[in-house]
């Protein structure tokens, strides 16, 4: 079993870049994309938004547009060679539908740029990890309620994509579930997909060598302990060096939550550190995947080898 390695990070952004804004998932709010579109501007980014962004499924209420048009978009963009990031306008569901209809070769010749999303986007990270070799950042996107009305979430973001060195030590507040130090290659993502994208042809064939991001959202305990109980059944942990467990919004009371994960988490003999503020929370912290870094479970700190971008 291979250990993950360091992929290639795109190029920073620098006053007036393009950034294209797509929906790969589900419907977005036209009030919200308007204001997270002011948020981007008032950054000296020039936003253009995908044909298809504003689409709902007529048949599919939870998708914005159809799988081929979702699909297109986000081709068209990432080829685009005006363009120099794709900023995800919402998550949902929707990315495992349209994944398949997209031309990898075609997206590989286009080059590196940035790729921003988190929750369904999941998919994304991990199918850019293995079919692009690309580090990419798990933040806040373009029409979230979080990020929209969050500064925090806003300036972690902003300092990321224009000043990546400013934030190489991600600091979360967080606290050691399991104590202790660990080096490795940060990935991860919406835990319930990552349990869904085993067997799939775009996912990495394991965690081993990594930093492991977790977080997820509106999911009960068991379903979790579920999700957990399948990434170990199936063989997906093994070999992983640390593990970050972020938001768990909606998935009741943590205090009930933390008893499962050290139940889950604790065999594997690497720290684990809690509480991370990464995912479907106010002041969501962007988290750069496919780089590599040292994670202090003790101190609640994630401290990258160089900049998440160049």
């Amino acid at each position: 079993m291979k250990d993950a390695k360091a992929l290639t990070r795109p190029k920073r952004l620098a006053p007036g870049a393009r950034v294209a804004v797509v929906a790969t998932s589900g419907p977005v709010p036209e009030e919200r994309l308007q204001a997270g579109l002011d948020v981007l501007r008032g950054w000296d980014l020039d936003p253009v938004v995908a044909p298809h962004v504003l689409d709902r499924h007529g048949e599919f209420g939870y998708l914005a547009g159809t799988d081929a048009d979702r699909a297109a978009d986000l081709q068209n963009a990432w080829c685009d060679p005006t363009v120099d990031a794709v900023l995800c306008a919402r998550g949902g569901y929707g990315v495992q539908r349209m994944i398949d209809l997209l031309d990898w070769e075609a997206m590989r010749a286009a080059g590196p740029k940035v790729l921003v999303g988190f929750s369904d986007i999941t998919v994304l990270h991990e199918a850019f990890a293995a079919r692009l070799g690309l580090a990419t950042l798990y933040g806040p996107m373009a029409a979230g309620v979080d990020f929209i009305k969050n500064a925090r979430a806003q300036d972690h973001l902003r300092a990321t994509l224009f000043a990546p060195e400013t934030v190489r030590t991600i600091t979360s507040g967080g606290t050691a579930l399991v104590p202790g130090r660990a080096r490795g290659i940060t990935l991860g993502g919406c835990l319930a997909l990552l349990a869904t994208e085993r067997g799939t042809p775009h996912a990495r064939p394991s965690a081993a060598g990594g930093l492991l991001c977790l977080e997820d959202v509106g999911e009960t305990a068991y379903q979790l302990d579920r999700y957990l109980t399948q990434l170990l059944r199936s063989g997906w942990l093994e070999g992983v060096r640390g593990i970050l467990l972020g938001s768990w919004e909606s998935c009741g009371d943590y205090a009930t939550l933390r008893p499962m994960f050290a139940d889950r988490l604790g065999g594997l003999g690497v720290p684990v550190v809690e509480e991370f503020g990464f995912g479907h929370c106010a002041g969501a912290l962007t988290i750069p995947f496919g780089v590599p870094a040292e994670l202090d479970a003790d101190s609640g700190t994630l401290t990258l080898d160089e900049p998440a971008l160049r």
